[in-house]
Order: C-alpha cells, then sequence, then structure tokens
C-alpha cells in the first residue's frame, strides 16, 4: 500500500501536465502608453500573487507595421499620454512627438521581447518594463537594436546573440504567433489580463485597472 501511494505520489512530482497552478496572463505592447501606465500596478500583482501564480506575457500588437509617423500622430498621441500620465502618475518624454522618420510600429519592440522571453524567461517582465521606459521617457528609436542593448545588459542577456535574433525571419515570424494568440483570446484591447484555472480563462480587466481591482477580480472567481 505504501509502495503504491509513493508510486502515484511520484508521477504527479514527474507529470508537469498535472500541476493545476493557475495562470496569469497579460496581454499587451511595448508601445501602448495605457500598458506603460499599468505597468506599476502589473508589477505591484505580479509581486503579490507570484508565488501562487504562473505569468505569461503575451504582445498583442496595438499597431504593428504601420506606417505613420510619431510626428503624423502627434496630436492624438499626445492627448492620450496625458491622460496616462493624470491616471497613472507615469512620466512621459514628448519629444519624440516631432520625430518626421521614426514610425509608431509596434512589431519591433513586441519582438523583441518575444525574443527575451525565449531567452530567458524570468525576465521577460522585467525587459518589458525596461523598454517602455525606454521608448516613453527615453524617446529611444525601439526599431533600433541598440536601442534594447542597455535593458539587455542589465539583465545579462547576450547582446550579439539578441541581434543575431532581432534581424532573424525565425521571430518575426514567432512574434506574429503572439497576435494571433491575443486574437484567439478574444483580446481587442491593451492592456488586458485574464485568469487560466480549471480549464477556463476569465477576463480580469481591460484597460487601466489597479492591484486592488484585479485581487479583487481574481478572488471572486475562486
Amino acid at each position: 500500500m505504501i509502495s503504491f501511494a509513493f508510486s502515484i505520489l511520484m508521477t504527479l512530482l514527474s507529470n508537469p501536465t498535472l500541476d493545476t497552478k493557475p495562470r496569469i496572463i497579460y496581454v499587451g505592447d511595448p508601445m501602448c502608453s495605457w500598458c506603460y501606465g499599468f505597468s506599476p500596478e502589473l508589477e505591484a500583482l505580479k509581486k503579490e500573487l507570484g508565488d501562487t501564480y504562473d505569468f505569461e506575457i503575451v504582445m498583442g500588437g496595438l499597431r504593428p507595421y504601420n506606417k505613420e509617423t510619431m510626428y503624423d500622430l502627434m496630436d492624438f498621441l499626445s492627448q492620450h499620454w496625458k491622460e496616462v500620465s493624470e491616471r497613472s502618475g507615469q512620466k512621459f518624454n514628448y519629444g519624440i512627438l516631432n520625430e518626421t522618420e521614426i514610425t509608431y510600429d509596434t512589431e519591433p519592440p513586441s519582438r523583441a521581447t518575444v525574443i527575451v522571453r525565449d531567452l530567458k524567461p524570468e525576465s521577460a517582465f522585467d525587459f518589458f518594463h525596461n523598454i517602455q521606459s525606454a521608448f516613453y521617457f527615453e524617446n529611444k528609436n525601439m526599431h533600433l537594436k541598440e536601442s534594447y542593448h542597455e535593458a539587455l545588459t542589465a539583465l545579462d542577456i547576450d547582446t550579439d546573440q539578441f541581434d543575431r535574433l532581432f534581424d532573424s525571419e525565425k521571430y518575426k515570424l514567432k512574434v506574429r504567433k503572439d497576435f494571433e494568440r491575443a486574437s484567439s483570446l478574444g483580446v481587442r484591447g491593451f492592456p488586458t489580463v485574464l485568469l487560466e484555472a480549471n480549464d477556463k480563462v476569465v477576463l480580469i480587466s481591460n484597460g487601466y485597472a489597479t492591484k486592488a481591482m484585479m485581487i479583487d477580480r481574481i478572488r471572486s472567481t475562486k
């Protein structure tokens, strides 16, 4: 009897498919202003629930392959950035809105995040937050590989390897898979937080939300 029980225990421990730990799925975009404003709340949520929930980050694709320049979108973006700053307290640098050559194409930083998620999964969220600041506060051009190097070095990720992968067709295709997955999850706006548990996916928040609001929603779904 003891031998049989021990055998069952070892099977449970060795079979990851039997792990029932709930998962919180965050769907966002590095160049989404509301995602930037939401970052402190997301970090607080991850810090509080990280021991009892798995966290996954998925790139939603806000404006991938967009050809409009920052200058073209100046009026639209500046209005949104002011709203986000007032609501969240996050600081913006509006200088990049004068750029007539930099397009508001959110695919490159999304691709960069997917690469880091593969190279060092435990650092994916930190990298995502760091490059949000690189764009919104430091006004770096996120089309350039060099714009990611500071964030990569801080996380002890090899920049040469990253550069090769950033230019690869493999990751240009792989980030599209993230966009497709976000769509298949029914996500239509960012940031979105979902809870995956008991073979179902439940919406926790769509748009800006506080940590307290999300925790209340997560607890109410149990």
